[in-house]
């Protein structure tokens, strides 16, 4: 490859197991041998409230054993040259829409493309009107950067429609795909990205695979810094544990695979989706999860790392934030009307939703409930319990390697998981029931001034 046509630093990322899986281990046995004390502390006194009590302490130990035990189950496919073999045959292009991205992001992306151990067949890039930037200067360096690297690319500009119907423009000149990769335009994918994410689709039976998604801005401010730790332990807990009975809910728009059929033969439903009447803007990717689980299997492929532009304001956070309630409402209502009752996926979802309930019940009941009517106040341990577990799950977001952080700093992100479950507890819980209730606004809501996040700098090498 010629430098010139990709001159900036590598940003690479990569997942480490062997010592946070040890230490995780450790911390998350000290918290369950917690929750099980008050358990039995609770099941050994008289008295209504501790018997109440016991139901508390012994199903949050339940929950927290399952989930663990689910999300550990998860292990990435190794790559070999039987299935590198298999994998060098299948014609692979990225999607890439675009609208009123910052520059800088958008060739970062592209420049991460280039890059990639195993590269695409072909990028297909469409511009959905934007109305800050022709991106004309980006634009003449990707085409020659293109065909120097004999990749096949196209690019287009478009009359805004939205992201799907960008999408639609890229998949119709690409026939000939076996397995499409969406992505955002601010995506950069980590070098070995795409090998990493096709791996999965060795069996015949994987119809879309997840990359992970961590922010290349994560230390812009402690907002984006909480954005990421909160989204990376998401998806290396609940999303692993989904994966590991390969019924993964949402694939993350910075880095998804589908095999081709899904998205060809699903495009006119994808492009018209209505709900009350109004056409939906938002949650493509888990409306093209949706389709992927209708035919088969939905997996994440944890070493296939994706660098993605975070929030750095609350009001755009709030927005996207929003939009993502809004958007799961809606797929939680296709879910249980499409879904089989057959596939892992129907009951996860069932049970994701028992569990939330009861959550926000027993929540209410701990905190106003039993003072008021019963005169107990909610116990110490209470608050102590969940910290306790969300720094033990938090240090699956240790096991991350990035180039351009050091270890010290990403510890100083983890110590700030207590405000993470604060943010959880009440500022996104009350976002969550809002996005529920008027999940009838399916505008998109974010980027149609110009971009909100730009890359100040390039991103920088660091030891780990």
């Amino acid at each position: 490859m010629n430098n010139d046509h990709a001159a900036g630093p590598v940003l690479s990322a990569h997942q480490h197991r062997s010592v946070t899986v040890l230490m995780g281990i450790v911390v998350m046995l000290a918290a369950a041998a917690w929750a099980g004390y008050h358990a039995l502390s609770a099941f050994t006194r008289t008295g209504h409230s501790q018997n109440r009590l016991t139901v508390v302490w012994a199903s949050l130990f339940l929950i927290f054993l399952l989930q663990t035990f689910m999300y550990h189950l998860e292990r990435p496919r190794p790559l070999t040259s039987r299935i590198a073999r298999q994998l060098d045959e299948l014609h692979v292009a990225i999607l890439v829409p675009v609208y009123n991205e910052d520059p800088g992001y958008l060739r970062l992306g592209l420049e991460s493309f280039l890059r990639q151990t195993r590269r695409p067949d072909a990028v297909h890039i469409v511009d959905d009107g934007s109305t800050n930037t022709h991106y004309a200067e980006v634009r003449r360096w990707w085409e020659e950067a293109a065909h120097h690297a004999g990749i096949t690319t196209t690019w287009q500009r478009v009359p805004n429609a939205g992201k799907r119907h960008a999408q639609a423009h890229a998949v119709r000149v690409s026939p000939e795909a076996d397995i499409y990769v969406t992505c955002d335009s601010d995506s950069c994918f980590a070098p070995a990205a795409l090998e990493q994410a096709l791996i999965p689709f060795a069996r015949p039976r994987v119809q879309s695979v997840a990359g992970i998604v961590i922010a290349t801005n994560n230390r812009a401010n402690w907002l984006v810094r909480i954005t990421d730790l909160w989204f990376v332990v998401c998806q290396l807990v609940d999303r692993s544990g989904q994966s590991a009975v390969g019924a993964v809910m949402v694939n993350s728009g910075p880095l998804a695979a589908y095999r081709a059929g899904i998205i060809r033969d699903n495009l006119d439903g994808y492009l018209n989706e209505t709900f009350m009447g109004r056409p939906v803007n938002f949650s493509d990717d888990s409306m093209l999860t949706l389709y992927a689980q209708e035919r088969g299997l939905t997996v994440q492929q944890p070493s296939a790392i994706c660098f993605t532009a975070m929030p750095e304001k609350w009001s755009h956070f709030n927005r996207m934030y929003l939009r993502w309630m809004r958007g799961s409402t809606i797929r939680s209502i296709w879910r249980m009307r499409y879904l089989s009752p057959a596939r892992p996926a129907f009951w996860l979802h069932t049970m994701r939703w028992i569990q939330m309930v009861l959550t926000q019940m027993v929540t209410l009941w701990m905190l106003a409930v039993e003072p008021l009517a019963y005169g107990n106040p909610p116990p110490k341990s209470m608050l102590v319990v969940p910290f306790l577990i969300g720094w033990a799950q938090g240090l699956r977001y240790l096991s991350i390697i990035r180039s351009d952080e050091r270890i010290r700093s990403r510890a100083l992100t983890w110590l700030a998981m207590p405000a993470s479950i604060l943010l959880a507890w009440t500022v996104l819980r009350w976002l969550r029931w809002y996005g529920i209730v008027t999940c009838a606004k399916t505008g998109w809501g974010t980027r149609q001034n110009g971009a909100e996040v730009s890359l100040a700098e390039t991103p920088t090498t660091v030891p780990a």
